[in-house]
């Protein structure tokens, strides 16, 4: 008995060809690694780290939907940073669909055990008919291929089911607390290091030899017409000024609702909150783009307006309305004066593209020309393609069709114009236009429902800046800006916060409920 013990270890040991394989997979992964090394191919080791990462990610959303949508936030956030040092990698491209698909996966399982609630969608038809219409233009008869169509319905309609995942993702004010928390961190990391890109230089943030059809993205510059004043037009960690521009816009008004939001109804979270909105003020000023400073501008105005009419005034809680204002103006304020301080040629070259080209006194001014000659000058140009009352097919013109000619071998559409609406026209017709503003004026309506229900509650910020973000993204943005919807981190926002503003409903008769206790309590 005692001999069987004894040998009863060695039922374990791993047998002797096991072990011989095991020994030559290693050895013949070190020669590899090694050969990699000496030829200087660092980035495979980048693949298969972010292989390693991805498959525990997949493993993770699938368990937990929930945890699965801030992977995914985080990831659309970053993924461009990735996908530029790992030469533009058409893998990282599509990792970000992955994900999405594989939350869905998870989240519609965990609703078929009725783990959480679902809502109905109040712009239903409208949304049902665009989707319905872009699938039949798959199939145009003038695309070149059906790749393009593919294309155009992933990035038109891949993150509507997000509004659900909102929904449900909701359910205390604890959980908008972390999610809107979380989501303001990254906000001020990718703010922050746009913020000293644009001091720094492309040279940070940008890989050395960086890939050639992402090269010129990142080392763009404008220049003020009358002093000659030359400034940097950062990207962050994106691939593209243009999408970092986009990002600060959408990114101003997200921290102006949760600051309005903190000061309402809790203390946690305040300094972060108004310490972003100063960084993304800055940033707005060194990123050399006109159309931020004056989207930022006048969304502000905007919104300090609506939140004074909505405030709770019944509870004298209006003041803290003010105080918001206060505090936002103090950390931006204090951010462009330490800019002034620190970099005064940085800041400087900026300011002077702004007033040269902006005030209507400059010589140099394109304000009227930026405003309403050029939009509908571009507007005009979708007119003249042949086949404007029917389109080319949806993707033909659409963020992503370059890799559809390099990978696909298809034909180059070689169709667009610099105007979203009139994208739409060239893609899928002037029918295609009249169903994308019924779905924004759909969309915009019911949001401004929502507004009005929760006015007087401190969840007015919140919404009311959702709302805005409607508004912005289906008219004005995408008028003037054919790139605006297309970008996954705007597309993928919107439709989650959407589905946030809905379920904020729910908690406005619970506090108008507490209100009146405490009031009866009072008298």
């Amino acid at each position: 008995m005692r001999t069987l013990e004894r040998l009863a270890p060695l039922r374990v040991l791993p047998k002797p060809l096991s072990t011989l394989g095991l020994l030559l997979l290693v050895g013949f992964a070190a020669y590899e690694s090694a050969q990699l090394i000496l030829a200087d191919n660092l980035m495979v080791f980048g693949y298969i780290g972010v292989l390693a990462i991805a498959a525990v990610v997949v493993i993770a959303i699938l368990n937990d939907w929930r945890r699965g949508v801030y992977i995914m936030i985080a990831w659309i956030f970053f993924e461009d940073f990735v996908r530029k040092y790992l030469g533009n990698n058409m893998a990282i491209y599509l990792a970000k669909d992955v994900l999405t698909l594989v939350l869905y996966l998870s989240f519609f399982r965990a609703q078929r055990s009725r783990e959480g609630k679902t809502f109905r969608v109040p712009f239903k038809l409208p949304l049902l008919a665009l989707v319905w219409f872009g699938l039949i233009q798959v199939f145009n008869p003038a695309s070149t291929s059906i790749f393009y169509g593919i294309l155009g319905m992933k990035i038109y309609f891949l993150y509507v089911p997000l509004m659900y995942v909102g929904y449900a993702l909701i359910q205390s004010e604890e959980d908008l607390r972390r999610l809107l928390s979380f989501v303001t961190i990254l906000i001020l990391v990718v703010a922050g290091l746009g913020l000293a890109q644009s001091i720094i230089g492309p040279t940070f943030l940008n890989p050395a030899h960086p890939q050639e059809d992402i090269r010129a993205l990142s080392t763009l510059y404008r220049t003020a017409p009358i002093s000659g004043l030359t400034a940097y037009r950062p990207t962050s960690v994106f691939v593209s000024s243009g999408r970092f521009q986009d990002f600060l816009v959408i990114s101003w008004i997200i921290c102006l609702g949760y600051a309005g939001y903190l000061l309402l109804r809790m203390r946690r979270g305040r300094f972060l909150a108004f310490l972003t909105l100063g960084v993304v003020g800055a940033a707005s000023v060194m990123s050399t783009s006109r159309g931020v400073f004056m989207w930022n501008s006048g969304s502000a105005l905007i919104v300090v307006a609506a939140f004074l009419w909505g405030a709770p005034w019944r509870q004298g809680q209006a003041l803290r309305i003010v105080r918001a204002v206060q505090r936002a103006a103090l950390f931006v304020g204090v951010a462009i004066v330490l800019l002034l301080t620190i970099f005064p040629e940085e800041i400087g070259s900026r300011l002077a593209i702004y007033s040269e080209t902006l005030s209507p006194d400059s010589s140099a001014s394109e304000l009227s020309n930026r405003i309403s000659t050029y939009p509908l000058q571009q507007l005009g140009f979708a007119f003249d393609h042949p086949r404007w009352p029917y389109g080319y097919g949806i993707g033909t013109c659409t963020l992503g069709g370059q890799y559809i000619v390099r990978i696909m071998h298809a034909q180059p559409m070689a169709v667009g114009v610099e105007s979203g609406f009139g994208n739409l026209i060239v893609e899928l017709g002037i029918v295609g236009l009249v169903l994308w503003i019924i779905l924004g004026f759909s969309i915009s309506l019911s949001a401004w429902k929502a507004v009005r229900r929760l006015k007087g509650t401190p969840w007015l910020p919140v919404s009311f800046v959702i709302f805005l973000y409607s508004v912005l993204l289906f008219f004005p943005m995408t008028y003037t800006n054919s790139t605006t919807f297309q970008d996954y981190v705007i597309s993928a926002t919107f439709w989650l916060l959407t589905g946030i503003l809905y379920r904020l409903q729910h908690f406005r008769d619970a506090y108008q409920l507490a209100m009146t206790s405490v009031t009866s309590k009072g008298v």
